[in-house]
């Protein structure tokens, strides 16, 4: 697995624009926890959090897009060319293609939000011929707020945590990892509900 902590203080916001485009075009890459770990280092003076913020969403925009088009271009023929999908293909897009009309919208958006369809939303929105003007707005809605809330709370929770590690001590990191702990949960239930209404 790709530690990001180290290779973004050797490389900086152009390895975070590479993992988080790549990972938004298809590729399972650590998008995430490379931002996550960028804004941290901007807490702590490596680089300015509206440039993290900048940077992520603008490479979950592009690589999201890429995915799109890779989807809608090529990814039918694709998916007709592997022998054991093509029988699933066929029972699958018509379904497929009605939920993207019903639902692309959410889809798109919240997708950003949650790991699996991080990765796999746009080239289904491509596959299924969602308008891509609608894919680009809710895309660019969620690439934009998705970079600014994990950016901005894994700032100021590491400068949080720097602060209150050197003013109060141990007890202040146990407290600060058992609020993670506890918000990390409250994300992992939220995402679970938010794929269970989609």
């Amino acid at each position: 697995m790709i530690q990001p902590t180290h290779l973004l203080l050797q490389y900086g916001l152009v390895l975070l624009f590479v993992l988080v485009a790549l990972e938004s075009t298809g590729v399972p890459l650590p998008g995430e926890t490379a931002l996550i770990a960028a804004s941290v280092l901007a807490s702590q003076g490596k680089y300015s959090i509206v440039s993290v913020i900048v940077v992520a969403a603008a490479a979950a925009i592009v690589g999201d897009n890429a995915g799109y088009w890779i989807g809608r271009k090529g990814g039918r023929a694709l998916l007709r060319r592997i022998p054991l999908l093509r029988d699933y293909f066929a029972k699958v897009l018509p379904p497929a293609e009605r939920f993207f009309e019903r639902h692309g919208a959410k889809a798109v958006f919240f997708g950003r939000f949650i790991s699996l369809l991080r990765v796999t939303a746009a080239w289904l929105a491509g596959i299924s011929h969602m308008s891509w003007w609608r894919f680009l707005f809710w895309n660019a809605a969620g690439g934009i707020i998705w970079a600014s809330a994990f950016g901005v709370l894994a700032y100021y929770t590491g400068h949080a945590a720097a602060d209150a590690i050197n003013h109060y001590g141990l007890y202040a990191a146990i407290a600060l990892v058992v609020l993670i702990i506890g918000a990390a949960a409250g994300i992992h239930f939220w995402r679970k509900r938010m794929v269970g209404e989609m």
